[in-house]
């Protein structure tokens, strides 16, 4: 039987089966003997060792297709980037450190713009001319009003889907809207993992559909570009790319440099200055912690 692993604590590993529920299943020990640690989102196939109490073994992890460090999770589609348009207003360089970590990951990002309820035209306006300009796809949503969860959910169809964005923004209240539809299997999938022991805050799968999967990662709130060089962090923001050698001198940082066609871009309307500003703060920030 073929399911995905959904949390993972104590020993323990949650598999979901499209269909049939939860499965608490104890990981083979030859994945340790091998140096293997199952991640939440592994694809794996389980054999069934108590089908009332739904028990088993992990059998075989499936190929990955990716696998981050921090938060240790596998087989991540996208992220979606949730931001509000007011109340908070939007911190827009920790908006462009979120995105700069999801590109250097080649991770692709949704990015939505909640509480469009609370938050005025000229800002939501604001907000999507300077992101859409970028490349990335751009929805506003209104958790409480319930607008635009539809054309959401098809956004995240299909994909495991990791949620990123800072406190107080209605990534609790979104979760709970793309999980309406599938309230039956989430609260069996409560049941099975809430209870006892296995209690904690970990990085978990939330079902939202037959092979929709939205991933509560906590670990993404952390936002230290360390793992980032100052000469690569212009591979990180997208508008930048068709400018590529079309600069004065190859390899331009697109700081000092003369005959910059980024810089020219910028001067012009077509890159946006609030992103072009963000860049060179984060490109002097790590120029600072290499020279230490």
């Amino acid at each position: 039987m073929q399911g995905k692993i959904v949390k993972g604590i104590a020993g323990f590993y949650y598999v979901h089966v499209a269909g049939s529920g939860v499965y608490e299943c104890k990981a083979k020990g030859i994945f340790r003997k091998d140096g293997i640690k199952p991640l939440v989102g592994d694809d794996v196939r389980i054999e069934i060792l108590d089908e009332k109490d739904m028990e088993g073994n992990i059998m075989e992890i499936l190929p990955r297709k990716n696998e981050l460090v921090r938060p240790a999770v596998a087989n991540i589609d996208q992220a979606l980037v949730v931001f509000a348009v007011a109340k908070p207003k939007p911190h827009l360089n920790l908006l462009d450190r979120f995105l700069v970590t999801m590109e250097n990951r080649d991770i692709p990002v949704v990015l939505c713009f909640n509480k469009t309820d609370v938050g005025k035209g000229p800002e939501a306006e604001e907000l999507q001319e300077i992101y859409a300009g970028c490349g990335y796809p751009v929805i506003f949503t209104s958790a409480r009003k319930e607008d635009n969860i539809g054309e959401l959910k098809t956004l995240l169809r299909g994909r495991t889907t990791a949620i990123a964005g800072p406190s107080g923004v209605g990534k609790s209240s979104l979760i709970n809207l793309l999980q309406s539809d599938v309230k039956m299997e989430t609260g069996s999938i409560s049941r099975k993992i809430e209870r006892g022991k296995h209690t904690t805050r970990h990085s978990e799968l939330l079902v939202i559909g037959a092979d929709s999967y939205i991933m509560d990662t906590p670990g993404f709130s952390s936002l230290y570009l360390n793992e980032i060089e100052a000469e690569d962090l212009k591979h990180c923001f997208p508008e930048f790319r068709e400018y590529e050698g079309h600069c004065r001198f190859n390899g331009c940082d697109h700081v000092h440099e003369p005959d910059c066609a980024v810089k020219q871009a910028v001067e012009s309307g077509r890159i946006h200055r609030k992103r072009y500003e963000d860049y060179l703060g984060m490109y002097q920030e790590l120029r600072e912690r290499k020279r230490y």
